[in-house]
């Protein structure tokens, strides 16, 4: 099954997602393609359409994985990924906002649990 390309009004939430929570920051989503198992019992994966982007060191990935499906996460490394704990959303908007608000909570975890020497 083919995963539809992300149209210009999703690339358009997403970035003005990204220019609200950083203004002037002068981040810009990249459009990838990612490969996803779509279930859990999916053997093989699927070329997913997506948007990446990356902020103090985490990368931030949103994909679509089909008509309005969408699922993101962010990460730091191979061992520290994170996503919102929603397997899939129908609504593009919710799913960035939930993902950069999960993130700002752990970023603020993070520096006072390790601050800055």
């Amino acid at each position: 099954m083919a995963v539809p390309d992300l149209t210009d009004l999703e690339k358009s939430i997403i970035q003005q997602s990204i220019n609200e929570r950083w203004r002037n920051g002068g981040i810009v989503a990249e459009e990838v393609e990612v490969e996803l198992r779509l279930s859990k019992a999916d053997r093989d994966v699927t070329a997913c359409p997506a948007m990446y982007w990356e902020h103090n060191g985490c990368t931030f990935l949103v994909a679509k994985t089909g008509e309005s499906r969408y699922r993101s996460q962010f990460f730091y490394s191979a061992k520290e990924q994170f996503n919102t704990g929603i397997e899939e959303y129908t609504d593009l908007g919710d799913c960035v906002l939930f993902l950069l608000r999960l993130q700002a909570d752990h970023e603020s975890e993070r520096q006072q649990n390790f601050p800055k020497a």
